[in-house]
């Protein structure tokens, strides 16, 4: 057998048919389903006590905030936390200014709670001295000449946090658990906004965290507000380093919130909530899910065995870890000829392939999922930018266009199946 026939022969593990696509709906949706009615299941379907959704319309009143009407957002969703500052419009457009900077690895892990989140509040602090430094040092002069202070001198903060939380308010929520590569013990069952106000407190800081809301709510609040229609926004979804969606539901379907102990406030007069599904976790149960040794091995070597399976099949932070996962395992012992030209005479491009000893194949994450996004998108004669990519990004020198379309092959299937589990839960809530 040659190396083409091997690598559609591991390919073969990934595929995941229409009759499957339709049993993952079906499932998708009796879990959602379970969710609204009880906590602690696969789906958390957590309500989040926002209960209108906009149209458009809305502006940012100048008064009573001496903001000149401004609100701010901070995001934190994975790898990077953003701090924006927004103006509405009322004409569907808004003005926004914002800055971006990458969390460190070490305060992703840290020990305690206040590490992380005095970093972001630092970040806060450096976004207000450059962007809306005469409301800041305001804010300072007033705070040091003992005035009160009240409501309107303090900017409105939505805290964008992309992790499952337990929402017991607008402004209220206990962590659950971290995902995306994050594991600060400390902080599992902790008010995240509080442990955010506490730091904001500290450096004095004109900001009161407002609201909280998960990336996939701000998503189809974003939507709804830019794009009116007559059926209005239907699904927020993130598809990035990790997955979520959030969607509007009737209240009376939410029959779990009357059961939830310390549950907040909310306008039930609309009659719905928008519920963000956590759907990262769909399927825990694994009645559905395809399983092949490379994910059971993933989940197995990741921080959170046994949790958000859906997720570790489909997003950013996944996807070149399984493909990596399966390439060791083609190169090991001489399994298959992937990468084994030896002499020039067998090499289309008469070198010898070779893989440095420091490879990022042989470490776990080694292989970044934007290299899927350039092997599946690359047409180039003999594979020439696959080759390019695996010698830059991977250490693999004078790779042979036979090696390039076998990793097309794989990255091809990952991807496909990966798309068609995204289409599984798009489909069941729409």
């Amino acid at each position: 057998m040659g190396l083409i026939d091997d690598a559609r022969q591991v390919a073969e593990q990934f595929e995941y048919p229409p009759k499957e696509v339709n049993n993952g709906v079906k499932e998708f949706i009796r879990q959602m389903d379970e969710g609204l009615q009880e906590t602690e299941k696969s789906l958390s379907q957590i309500p989040t006590y926002v209960t209108a959704v906009p149209n458009g319309t809305e502006k940012v009143a100048l008064e009573p905030m001496r903001s000149g009407g401004v609100y701010l957002a901070v995001d934190l969703g994975g790898t990077n936390f953003r701090v924006c500052s927004i103006r509405l419009n009322g004409d569907t457009t808004f003005s926004l200014t914002q800055s971006k900077v990458a969390i460190p690895r070490e305060l992703m892990v840290a020990k305690k709670s206040e590490d992380l989140f005095s970093f972001l509040a630092k970040q806060i602090e450096a976004f207000l001295k450059t962007h809306h430094n005469d409301h800041f040092e305001e804010h300072r002069q007033k705070k040091e000449a003992g005035q009160n202070m009240t409501n309107e001198h303090f900017l409105q903060l939505g805290f964008t946090f992309s992790f499952p939380v337990q929402q017991i308010g607008l402004n209220r929520g206990h962590l659950i658990r971290w995902t995306k590569g994050f594991d600060i013990a400390d902080t599992i069952g902790k008010d995240v906004c509080a442990l955010l106000q506490t730091e904001i407190d500290a450096l004095h800081l004109p900001v009161k965290v407002a609201a909280l809301v998960n990336d996939t709510v701000g998503t189809l609040m974003a939507r709804s507000y830019t794009s009116p229609g007559k059926t209005g926004t239907l699904l927020g979804a993130i598809f990035g380093t990790g997955t979520n969606g959030a969607y509007v539901e009737k209240l009376d379907k939410i029959t779990k919130l009357k059961k939830m102990a310390g549950s907040g406030d909310y306008d039930a007069s609309t009659g719905d909530m928008i519920v963000n599904t956590e759907w990262g976790s769909f399927d825990n149960y694994m009645n559905v899910l395809p399983r092949t040794s490379y994910d059971l091995e993933l989940d197995k070597e990741s921080n959170n065995p046994g949790f958000h399976l859906f997720e570790k099949r489909i997003s950013g932070m996944f996807l070149g870890e399984i493909l990596r996962r399966v390439i060791v395992e083609m190169i090991k012992g001489g399994k298959t000829e992937l990468f084994k030209d030896e002499s020039s005479g067998s090499n289309d491009i008469h070198s010898t392939t070779t893989i440095a000893y420091d490879s990022p194949l042989y470490k776990q994450w080694g292989i970044d999922t934007s290299f899927l996004s350039v092997a599946h998108a690359d047409q180039s004669a003999g594979y020439r930018i696959t080759r390019q990519a695996l010698a830059r990004d991977l250490s693999v020198d004078a790779a042979s266009s036979e090696d390039a379309e076998a990793v097309k092959i794989l990255v091809e299937a990952i991807g496909k199946r990966s798309a068609r589990l995204s289409a599984v839960a798009i489909g069941a809530v729409v």
